[in-house]
């Protein structure tokens, strides 16, 4: 059965259908069977009954509409159109279209907003502007956009986590690079100081004479001989004193009394012997050569005769000695460094290690510290007035006009600076009043000192032993004062103030200041 989509009226056969719609819609007008419009196409009335008749049951009034149109009664208007009488035809003024009514034009305005409304109705995706068709679609859309922002945050999130990872493994990296580099540099510096537990001057000693003797420098008889020799030594804890030379002082004195017309004043310590670094300790026995030569003076001079023995020691007795006087409880801070162990090592002492031996054998000492330069280019001119005053202030004492040469009672001083120490055993004033310090050091040969003992001084021997201010151009130096024997209340005192942490110091470079008690 067909049933006309206008009317409602039904049909057997097609033919009949388009028979019924040639003849009933399209060669007449045609007009709504629900309400009274008509003068519309086949679409217009097939699009105005679906609008506005949406909610009548369209196949049973159009049969009543076609019952009211043959018995020539029109069905009840629409509520959404109103019947009038034909008004002058109108024109719509978006499409340019005539119309014969009100109800009419209203009905194409009507179908043609609505048709526009449907073809321009659309969804925005508010996160990027994409237009959809279908809020169905739009919501899908969405959800991708929400699964993509979890996706990047987790994303983001491993990022920041790797870069993290990444950052504590270059760090980790980098710590033990320094760590290792650390480490590297300790132990350049334990070699440097004799620390590396690579033995002390026996080992040294034994080395050097096995390289003399695959050098063919020495026979293997030659090297058992001295090997017993230094073994000998070593037990008995004197030193065999075979870099040592007599006599220098002597020397020189006779040497400026006879020359050196272009010196007006040389002061000189009391008699020291010198001492050279052996095979055993060459390269890091300048402290304990030293205090040898520190120690040949003391010993020849009554007021420190008691408290130094009468022979000086080799150098792992001066080794043993200051272990001694760590265990005193002298300077537990400088006892720490060296983990409170001297003897079998290479280990470099200076001033402090110098002056807690001195406090532990009862003589007094002070540490005079010269920790920048005073002068030009790096000079320290206050050093060497320091030293002028130390040496002259015995000499002039009661004496209006000194000698021009002048032997004094003091012992030599200790120098000590970055690497390296020598001792000061007089100081000579220039014409032009220039100074120049006359030192003693362990790196001369002993061959170079003999030639000083001559009755002829050399004018290159002499040359070794003058400093000039710009010869001494490191920045800090310390000196170590030996001034007279300390009481067994001053002996506690300094020990207390090493167990502090505290050096005793000189309040002024005035000479008086120092040496007076």
């Amino acid at each position: 059965m067909l049933v006309c989509d206008i009317c409602g009226e039904e049909a057997l056969l097609e033919e009949d259908m388009k028979t019924h719609l040639l003849l009933s819609h399209l060669e007449r007008e045609i007009s709504c069977p629900l309400c009274p419009i008509a003068g519309l196409s086949y679409d217009e009335i097939h699009f105005h009954i679906n609008t506005a008749h949406p909610e009548t049951d369209t196949q049973a009034q159009a049969k009543q509409v076609e019952v009211d149109k043959n018995k020539g009664q029109p069905g009840a208007l629409s509520s959404r159109c109103i019947a009038e009488a034909p008004d002058p035809k109108r024109v719509c003024t978006s499409l340019g279209k005539g119309r014969s009514s009100r109800c009419v034009l209203e009905l194409h305005l009507c179908r043609d907003l609505n048709a526009s409304e449907i073809l321009i109705q659309s969804y925005t995706c508010p996160m990027c502007a994409l237009v959809c068709s279908d809020r169905f679609v739009l919501q899908e859309h969405v959800e991708l956009h929400l699964q993509e922002q979890d996706a990047d945050r987790e994303s983001s999130g491993s990022d920041l986590q790797l870069a993290r990872e990444l950052q504590e493994e270059e760090q980790l990296r980098l710590k033990m690079e320094e760590s290792k580099r650390e480490a590297e540099d300790f132990r350049k510096l334990q070699r440097q100081f004799g620390l590396d537990g690579s033995g002390g001057y026996v080992r040294q000693a034994e080395k050097s004479m096995e390289r003399a003797v695959s050098r063919g420098h020495m026979t293997p008889v030659e090297f058992h001989r001295k090997k017993a020799e230094m073994m000998e030594s070593l037990a008995s804890g004197i030193d065999d004193c075979k870099t040592r030379t007599a006599g220098v002082m002597s020397a020189l004195y006779e040497h400026y009394v006879r020359e050196g017309h272009d010196v007006v004043h040389v002061w000189l310590s009391a008699e020291t012997d010198h001492y050279s670094c052996s095979e055993g300790d060459r390269g890091w026995g300048c402290g304990y050569r030293n205090f040898q030569m520190l120690q040949s003076s003391l010993q020849n001079m009554q007021l420190y005769a008691p408290c130094v023995s009468g022979l000086v020691p080799s150098i792992p007795r001066v080794q043993a000695l200051i272990e001694e006087a760590w265990q005193q409880g002298v300077d537990p801070q400088g006892a720490s460094q060296f983990s409170n162990c001297l003897k079998g090592t290479r280990a470099w002492i200076g001033a402090t290690e110098i002056f807690s031996l001195l406090t532990s054998l009862g003589i007094r000492a002070h540490i005079v510290d010269f920790p920048q330069p005073s002068g030009a280019k790096n000079t320290h001119p206050h050093l060497f007035e320091w030293v002028k005053k130390y040496f002259s202030y015995s000499a002039s004492r009661g004496a209006k006009l000194p000698p021009r040469v002048v032997k004094t009672t003091q012992p030599p001083l200790y120098l000590q600076h970055q690497g390296h120490s020598r001792s000061i055993v007089g100081i000579e004033q220039r014409r032009n009043g220039s100074l120049c310090l006359l030192l003693f050091d362990p790196g001369c040969p002993p061959e170079d000192m003999r030639r000083i003992t001559c009755s002829n001084i050399p004018a290159t021997s002499l040359r070794s032993l003058r400093k000039v201010p710009s010869l001494l151009a490191h920045k800090q130096y310390q000196i170590v004062a030996v001034e007279g024997v300390l009481s067994p209340e001053e002996k506690r005192v300094s020990t207390s103030l090493l167990v502090k942490g505290q050096h005793p110091e000189i309040p002024a470079l005035s000479a008086s200041n120092v040496l007076c008690p």
